[in-house]
């Protein structure tokens, strides 16, 4: 059978594009999202701690430098000069992939690489009685409509003044879920953190996790004092009032568990 392809239809094929394009801009020329995986080592002792901050630096960031991920962050909790002593120590590593695809190709990609095998042999080839850490956990996002790719913070301070802040809002049902990830995509939450300077990394909707149906975002500010008086003008903005007072947003956060960081001197983020 021999196809024939006109003028005509090749006309009436662009006609239809064109007019879903214009119907459903936002399905039509929507931008490719980021995929993300956020890996929550949990240690307990000081040598886990060494060990895996040698194995993050020399071998890992480095594996993904090479696969074209080039951009890792890596961050410790914040912990006040009079705070006890911490029973379990938590190392956050943030991972952006252009897709799913890549984050399930990342193992072969990783097992292929001869270098890495070398680098990290301490922490790859680990005896079962001498671990380096304590157990994993993964988290894996989806970037939000309105902020499709993650962004580097524009901040000047020492590192070790940093406060990046890690927020994960549960909702109490999916549908109330939802409702919250829209609140911050068409309701224009995102757009406001964007005008009021938060310097946000991420804003992602967790496909999969232990605490679920939630959002996860991070924020990043100079040191203590900014963020306290960025969150001040925050609650205070005209347009947070009347979000915030929308009846069709109320009740879809349960949730809302916030967590300061800090990111390690190897850090890309």
């Amino acid at each position: 059978m021999k196809l024939s392809i006109t003028k005509t239809s090749i006309f009436n094929i662009i006609t239809v594009a064109l007019l879903f394009a214009w119907t459903f801009p936002s399905v039509a020329f929507a931008p490719r999202r980021d995929f993300y995986q956020l890996k929550i080592y949990h240690l307990k002792t000081k040598d886990q701690e060494k060990r895996l901050d040698s194995f993050l630096e020399n071998a890992f960031l480095p594996a993904l430098h090479r696969l074209g991920i080039s951009k890792v962050g890596v961050f410790k909790p914040i912990v006040a000069a009079d705070a006890p002593e911490p029973t379990e120590q938590l190392v956050y590593v943030f991972i952006p992939f252009k897709s799913s695809d890549d984050f399930l190709k990342l193992d072969k990609k990783l097992a292929a690489d001869k270098q890495y095998a070398l680098d990290g042999q301490d922490y790859l080839d680990a005896a079962y009685n001498n671990v380096p850490y304590a157990r994993i956990e993964s988290i894996l996002l989806s970037a939000f409509v309105d902020n499709p790719q993650f962004n580097l913070p524009a901040l000047s301070s020492p590192k070790s003044e940093r406060v990046y802040e890690l927020r994960s809002y549960e909702g109490p049902t999916e549908k109330l879920y939802l409702n919250k990830v829209d609140m911050f995509n068409r309701g224009g939450e995102v757009a406001l953190f964007k005008r009021l300077g938060f310097n946000a990394v991420f804003y992602g909707e967790v496909i999969s996790g232990g605490q679920m149906p939630n959002l996860i975002y991070m924020t990043t500010f100079e040191n203590k004092a900014s963020r306290d008086e960025h969150w001040k003008a925050f609650s205070s903005d005209p347009t947070w009032k009347k979000l915030s007072a929308m009846p069709e947003y109320q009740h879809n956060v349960s949730k809302n568990d916030t967590r300061f960081l800090r990111p390690t001197d190897y850090s890309d983020i």
